[in-house]
C-alpha cells in the first residue's frame, strides 16, 4: 500500500472553519475522511468539496447508502485509498 505524499492534517492543525467541516464529518459519519483531512490544507477547496458531495450524496432517488458503496467501490477499483 502506497502512502500519501501530502500528510493529513488533524483538527488540531486546521483553521477553526476547517475543524468546524471535519467535527461534522466526525459527528455525522463517525470519521473525519482522509480525503478532506488533506484538502484542509487549502480550506477554500475544502469548502467547495464539501458542498458538492452534499449535492450527489443527498439529491436524487438513488439512496445515500448505495451512493456511499458505489463511491467506495469504485476507489478500490481504481486503488484510491482515500
Amino acid at each position: 500500500m502506497a502512502m500519501p505524499r501530502i500528510r493529513p492534517l488533524g483538527p488540531d492543525e486546521v483553521t477553526p472553519e476547517a475543524r468546524d467541516v471535519l467535527e461534522r464529518f466526525q459527528r455525522e459519519r463517525g470519521n473525519m475522511p482522509n480525503m478532506f483531512r488533506t484538502m484542509a490544507l487549502r480550506p477554500e477547496i475544502m469548502q467547495t468539496a464539501v458542498e458538492h458531495m452534499r449535492a450527489v450524496f443527498s439529491t436524487g432517488t438513488v439512496e445515500t447508502r448505495l451512493k456511499e458503496m458505489l463511491a467506495v467501490r469504485v476507489s478500490q477499483i481504481n486503488d484510491c485509498h482515500y
